[in-house]
């Protein structure tokens, strides 16, 4: 740095005019400036020329071949109709219609008679777990030193289905987001059922509809961590439990597993909204709630005219905000098929038709940290102010994430982004010893994540079996893909295959991390609004409310009131039940061929379709109103100091870290466990991925043969860490240094004949991996094996 003498010395050197040196120092500043906002206006114009691009491209394509069907169906209908006048049948099929739907009509008003009873018995007995099968407390929240309303439930086994105390216990998380408990098992083909049918036990996290007093989320994790712990202590002979948490379950049980990284098995999480503010550009619009509705003040607002408990009823409503055809097609369904309909309908609305309610300070954290801070990703986030924050990367289980493109509350890119955030590279998985398997699949949506039939007995029956085996897998990021295989055309089976990925491949479910941006100005002015809220306003809210006008604003909530006012309690509904009796004994039921049925369809695909494209329109103002506020240059500078640029780690530093050059120190010690280890995580490093009955081979080596069946299941861990480290950074080193761990020949050939089995038939093999075990045959001394070995040679 130059003195002040130096800068008169400097000053004399100086050749340009006075006038130029003056206007560089002027202008340079001006011009960097004038460049930052044009780049930055640049880039919001193509944010949003891109939004409306797509949303202009699904109403122009998508809506327009959904049009042109129904003027295809309409033709059909008219031929319909001119059929009947002309057979003269016309009149006849119209007093038989509506004969039908009037019939309907007082069975679907029954039935939404039904749902209200059903809902108003189910509040008065506090909104109990919607549970299909039977279960018996084993532990309740408000037990324990930090009280919650959390309670953990033992699924009791039903007739015929045998459990196995000694098996891998199950831990279902429900999710709290606005509903009532239950939707992982409220039904025989679910979560529950699937690890039922497996010999599991299965354990159920519960809670109660009103949080204890003063109920913080740090006491919900500690009562979930007392709950693993109880567990375990009831199957000491057990692996770890698996955690399956579902959506606000799934994050919580990531939490969990960080802040008590020593309780959980393999993790698996559904559609969890990890990175709330991820998604993909005139798509994902749930994420912009905050930046146009206000932030964390809603929810504070909302709270204090509860009387400090927050609805959860308001919550279910924005889901079906979301969508809002698809309430109606629940109804309309119901109308068509009201005779055969109706048990499913309120088995379904009993479920959705229970809400819970969450303290104040329970909602504010999730808003705060997640939904509008993105703090959990960004290791910013503290369950307890005065403890260290979470860091999601201290979780040392598998973790499995299941996610779908068909999700527009929980897309991809929200389920896993995460993982890019977090870790600086796939290598840097590897040295930490982490396995993580994603499954995306095409089109199910939210709720059927959690509860589609078909995706119980395909995907999560899959994944259930394949976490028996997923701890023996090689560390690193792996994607899921099962496929059907057809035997005899009859039968279908699935094949499961683990396919190492980088994390570029779960950037490339995105368009990038551009439009995040604004999301940075959206926290910092809904923590200014939040407390002006607090400072100005909460004072006189709070004074105002007492527990009966808190108790009014949830009675007359939407959702709430919408289902009391259609049950027996009504006097209006009194005749119902008795008319929907003596519809049922006298039923005459229109004829399937009937025109007026296929009119009465197209009418209800078109209200569908035109609410359809009113809510495409919404998310086209909804996406451009927000992207014009928030993603300019000038609220950039109010969001700089909560930006916090990422210098991502190149492979050199990660080799440089002391847990890589600890394990490269020891290429040359080892023994037969270390030697067969390594060498099979070189096959798999070489494919880039591992069928799932290779995997199970290597499992069963693992658990049933000598030496690996006495090792401590900690140390096997370190051991497969090592070698993975090992192979991963000197692969050439760690091939030509095997004969140093395998000094005796007898224990060379088994090595070898070991490394030979897992893999499988010679036929499945790629030329690389044949390639890559006759190196070993080669470096080991021993003589090539021509035939398949389909016995395990250390069980001979």
């Amino acid at each position: 740095m130059a003195n002040v003498f130096d800068l008169l010395s400097l000053a004399r050197r100086i050749e340009a005019p006075r006038t130029e040196v003056d206007n560089f120092g002027v202008q340079s500043p001006s011009m960097a400036f004038a460049e930052g906002v044009t780049e930055a206006t640049t880039r919001a114009a193509v944010i949003l020329l891109t939004a409306l691009s797509r949303h202009i491209h699904r109403i122009g394509e998508i809506q327009s071949e959904r049009l042109r069907e129904l003027l295809r169906n309409a033709e059909g209908v008219r031929e319909l109709l001119r059929e009947a006048r002309d057979n003269g049948n016309l009149g006849t099929a119209w007093r038989e219609y509506l004969r039908d739907a009037i019939e309907r009509a007082v069975l679907t008003t029954d039935a939404f008679r039904e749902r209200g009873d059903i809902f108003l018995e189910h509040e008065a007995a506090g909104c109990p777990p919607v549970l299909f099968y039977h279960y018996e407390v084993m532990m309740d929240g408000r037990d324990l030193p930090f009280k919650s309303n959390y309670m953990l439930l033992r699924i009791i086994p039903p007739e015929g289905v045998a459990v196995d105390n000694a098996r891998r216990p199950y831990i279902i998380i429900c999710p709290r987001a606005g509903h009532g408990p239950g939707v992982g098992g409220h039904k025989s083909d679910s979560q529950v059922g699937v690890a039922l049918r497996e010999g599991h036990p299965v354990y159920f996290v519960a809670f109660r509809r009103e949080p204890e007093h003063d109920q913080y989320l740090s006491y919900v994790t500690r009562t979930e961590a007392a709950f693993v712990r109880e567990v375990m202590r009831r199957h000491p002979n057990a692996p770890k439990p698996v955690l399956v948490g579902d959506c606000q379950g799934g994050w919580a049980t990531l939490v969990l597993a960080a802040t008590n990284p020593d309780l959980t098995g393999p993790i698996v999480i559904n559609g969890a909204p990890v990175t709330p503010i991820a998604g993909k550009v005139g798509e994902n619009i749930f994420r912009y709630n905050a930046g146009l509705l206000g932030g964390t003040w809603i929810p504070m607002f909302l709270s204090d005219l509860g009387g400090g408990i927050f609805d959860g009823a308001h919550l279910a409503h924005n889901f079906e905000l979301l969508n809002p055809e698809r309430p109606l097609r629940k109804y309309t369904d119901l109308f068509r098929d009201v005779d055969t309909a109706r048990e499913t309908f309120l088995a379904t609305e009993r479920w959705w038709g229970s809400f819970c309610l969450l303290h104040e300070n329970e909602i504010r954290w999730i808003i705060e940290q997640l939904f509008v801070g993105n703090r959990l990703v960004k290791n910013k986030a503290r369950v307890v102010p005065e403890r260290r924050h979470v860091e999601l990367k201290l979780i040392r289980a598998p973790i499995i994430v299941f996610t779908s493109h068909g999700d527009n509350v929980t897309p991809p890119q929200q389920a896993l982004n995460w993982i890019g955030e977090i870790y600086e590279s796939e290598q840097e998985i590897r040295i930490l010893g982490q396995r993580i398997v994603y499954l995306v699949h095409d089109d199910v949506d939210h709720l059927g994540i959690i509860i589609s039939s078909n995706i119980v007995n395909k995907e999560y029956s899959e994944v259930a079996t394949t976490l028996e085996v997923i701890e023996a897998l090689v560390p690193g990021l792996y994607e899921m893909r099962i496929q059907d295989v057809k035997e005899d055309d009859v039968r279908t089976r699935y094949t499961v295959e683990l396919v190492e990925r980088s994390l570029d491949d779960i950037r490339a479910l995105g368009d990038g991390h551009d439009d995040e941006r604004a999301f940075a100005a959206v926290s910092h002015a809904s923590e200014v609004q939040a407390q002006i809220y607090h400072t100005l306003v909460r004072p006189s809210v709070k004074a105002a409310v007492t527990e009966i006008t808190a108790e009014i604003s949830r009675a007359m909530h939407p959702q709430r009131l919408s289902r009391a006012l259609m049950s027996s309690k009504n006097p209006m509904m009194a005749g119902v039940k008795l008319a929907a009796e003596q519809v049922r004994e006298g039923r005459a039921k229109a004829a399937p061929e009937n025109p007026f049925l296929a009119a009465e369809a197209l009418w209800v695909r078109s209200v569908e379709q035109a609410i359809a494209i009113w809510r495409h329109c919404r998310d086209l103002a909804y996406e451009l109103t927000f992207h014009s506020i928030w993603n300019t240059p000038w609220v950039h500078y109010f969001s700089d100091s909560y930006e916090a640029p990422r210098t991502l780690m190149i492979n050199d530093d990660l080799r440089a870290l002391p847990e890589v050059a600890m394990a490269l120190s020891g290429v040359e010690t080892g023994g037969f466990a270390e030697a067969v280890i390594r060498m099979l995580v070189l096959l798999s490093n070489d494919r880039g991925g591992v069928r799932r009955d290779r995997l199970e081979r290597w499992s069963h080596v693992l658990a049933q043969d000598e030496p690996f069946r006495s090792l401590d299941a900690e140390l096997l861990k370190i051991i497969l860490r090592q070698q993975t480290l090992i192979a991963s950074y000197e692969p050439e080193q760690a091939i030509e240094t095997l004969p140093l761990l395998l000094t005796d020949s007898e224990e060379r050939r088994r090595a070898y004949l070991v490394v030979r089995y897992v893999p499988g038939t010679i036929g499945e093999m790629s030329p690389h991996t044949v390639a890559l075990l006759q190196r070993f045959a080669e470096v080991l001394g021993q003589p090539w094996v021509e035939g398949d070995l389909t016995d395990d040679p250390l069980a001979m």
